[in-house]
């Protein structure tokens, strides 16, 4: 993974500055889900059921909203994200709302070196795959964490999501990187 060194300090960075911006947006409501909303989509809910008394390893997850609604469910969880701004809202949030979700801030590809656990669900959501570099190694890290018989649940956006316009209307960005040369 050290040839994508640069790359994950870059995607951190970036990650780093969207937590600032994202912890105020409407599309979050970080006041609604303090007052008590979930996060979670009727989609997850329904798919992963009754969680109660269910340990939940939650990778890539931003700034914890979905891992502490899960923690909501009933499910012991953990979050991952590699942004340290993320993270320590994360952890504020926690402590404010007491929830006792455990927050882990490091690159996902490097968890077995912070975490040593296995989970009776693996859990990852929208936005979170697109830009790891090697999904070989991030299943082996899925794999590692899972409980025999456990479940891995993922929803994501298909890519083409990203080429849309802001209003969804048209295709405005090409699906496949170009650079100049």
């Amino acid at each position: 993974m050290e040839i994508y060194q640069s790359y994950f300090e870059e995607n951190k960075k970036s990650w780093n500055k969207r937590t600032a911006v994202h912890k105020d947006s409407a599309f979050y409501d970080l006041a609604a889900f303090k007052k008590g909303r979930s996060s979670l989509n009727k989609i997850e809910l329904e798919e992963l059921g009754d969680v109660k008394g269910k340990t939940l390893l939650h990778l890539q997850c931003h700034f914890g909203m979905d891992t502490m609604s899960w923690a909501r469910e009933g499910a012991a969880c953990v979050g991952v994200d590699l942004s340290d701004e993320a993270i320590e809202l994360a952890k504020e949030i926690n402590t404010e709302l007491d929830l006792h979700t455990e927050f882990i801030c490091c690159n996902v590809y490097d968890l077995k070196q912070h975490l040593d656990k296995r989970f009776d669900i693996v859990f990852t959501s929208y936005g979170t795959i697109g830009w790891l570099p090697d999904l070989d190694a991030w299943a082996a890290i899925v794999t590692h964490f899972l409980k025999p018989g456990g479940s891995f649940y993922i929803a994501d956006f298909h890519p083409i999501l990203w080429m849309m316009d802001e209003n969804f209307e048209h295709i405005r960005y090409n699906y496949f990187i170009i650079r100049k040369q």
